[in-house]
């Protein structure tokens, strides 16, 4: 039987309270009750994301950006109303809000380093 996707992406984070906190208060993110205890799963469709803690093995302080080759997109209603307030606290904006086929598009690094692009076409 073939592979039919994805289905679940999980991010090791140094701090799951915090990066928690970062993607509840700026991508509105709500976390799920379902996942073990070492991670925080969120109510994502159609693929379900988390943040656990870092697995044993993996130093993220020894990379410049973890997760480097991978790319992850996320739906947004309102990206550019995400990036403004990203902005307004000093976050880092990779890649300034520009639009495009996916519609208003830009590119931010969470509290861990990872690159995540939001776009506002679905």
């Amino acid at each position: 039987m073939p592979v039919t996707g994805p289905d679940f992406i999980s991010l090791q984070t140094r701090d799951v309270g915090a990066s928690q906190a970062f993607y509840e208060r700026y991508l509105g993110l709500v976390r799920s009750q379902a996942g073990p205890p070492h991670a925080v799963v969120f109510e994502t469709s159609p693929i379900a994301f988390a943040l656990r803690d870092v697995t044993p093995g993996t130093d993220l302080a020894s990379v410049s950006q973890p997760g480097i080759g991978a790319a992850i997109w996320m739906h947004a209603t309102d990206a550019q109303a995400i990036h403004d307030a990203l902005a307004a606290d000093g976050h880092t904006i990779v890649s300034a809000p520009a639009d495009g086929p996916f519609g208003r598009t830009f590119t931010f690094a969470d509290p861990d380093g990872y690159h995540v692009t939001l776009h506002d076409r679905a």
